[in-house]
């Protein structure tokens, strides 16, 4: 009977140092990496990004939750958030952060020489001061290139090619953008390229969306590409609306414009830009340099078309250019 007892003293004094194991271990382990999120938008306007960034962090082993956290913090737009947002990220001792524009970037660059970034942006990088080459990127940032700032040309050309007939286009940009000169710059020559007259319209309030499209009527702009912007994709539905109004063939920077209604979009593949950026914050939480890493760029691109609303428009879409598109609404 006493070696009963004992044998059961044992076997309960084995379950309690069993069951302290695990918290004795979890103590010993290292604090889970932290990532920043420095968004220019919102949430929802971002959502795909998100979604390719968590992709490719589970491709390089980091699951959200389980070994890794994210810091998200939003701009909602406002440029002038981004500095104050940054600092925040940086104050946080985040093990990299992730930022979706060159104002973003600058932002966390002002506030950490350190602190490594990984960027998404439409501009050419190295244009914008925010690497020494797209090689050897050099500092503490490295990222990937959508070209969404510089499809100007690809969009223009689409314009031409549903709208033949027009001989007048117009573009619409925000000019309290950081880009909004240097984009125009390129659609000029874009437009100068394929035979065309170019309008520059701007637009940064909803007063100022009304007055350009009646000024587009007035100048007889047969077909408007919009410029990537935050206030343009926050008016998407307003947007469509005027267009559809006005009768202007429309091609946008995002397809959630032609979701909303509008006639087509062009752009990189979000999802996928975002998983190679997604890859390479984990590639630097497991010991890479952003230096070391070259600036990638986008491979997939994505032409969305909407046939319902052309055929609201009178306009018959070539067979040829049906073919092209990546998405076609009915």
């Amino acid at each position: 009977m006493q070696f009963d007892q004992l044998k059961r003293r044992a076997f309960i004094s084995l379950l309690g140092g069993a069951a302290t194991l695990p918290l004795a271990a979890r103590a010993q382990q290292p604090a889970m990496p932290v990532i920043g999120y420095l968004g220019l938008v919102t949430p929802e306007a971002q959502a795909s990004t998100i979604a390719g960034i968590r992709k490719g962090l589970s491709e390089t082993g980091y699951v959200e939750g389980r070994n890794v956290a994210i810091e998200f913090l939003w701009a909602e737009g406002q440029f002038d958030k981004l500095p104050e947002l940054a600092a925040n990220l940086v104050r946080r001792r985040t093990n990299v952060i992730f930022a979706s524009s060159p104002s973003a970037v600058r932002a966390v660059t002002a506030a950490s020489a350190t602190t490594p970034v990984v960027f998404i942006m439409g501009e050419d990088p190295v244009k914008e001061g925010v690497v020494a080459s797209l090689n050897r990127p050099g500092g503490n940032v490295t990222g990937v290139s959508d070209f969404t700032n510089q499809l100007a040309g690809k969009r223009l050309g689409l314009l031409r090619d549903i709208v033949s007939k027009a001989e007048v286009l117009a573009l619409l940009v925000n000019p309290t953008h950081p880009n909004v000169e240097s984009d125009t710059k390129d659609a000029q020559a874009a437009a100068a390229a394929l035979g065309r007259e170019l309008q520059v319209l701007r637009a940064d309030s909803q007063r100022d969306l009304e007055t350009a499209f009646a000024a587009m009527v007035q100048r007889r702009v047969g077909a408007l590409s919009v410029s990537p912007d935050p206030f343009f994709s926050e008016q998407r539905e307003r947007l469509v609306a005027l267009a559809a109004r006005r009768a202007i063939p429309t091609i946008y920077p995002r397809r959630e414009f032609v979701l909303a209604g509008g006639l087509m979009s062009y752009e990189a593949d979000r999802v996928d830009t975002s998983r190679l950026a997604g890859a390479y914050v984990g590639r630097i939480l497991k010991g890479a340099k952003p230096a070391d890493l070259p600036v990638l760029r986008s491979t997939k691109f994505e032409f969305v078309l909407n046939l319902q609303t052309a055929r609201a428009l009178g306009i018959e879409v070539p067979s040829a250019i049906q073919l092209l598109a990546d998405e076609v609404i009915e």
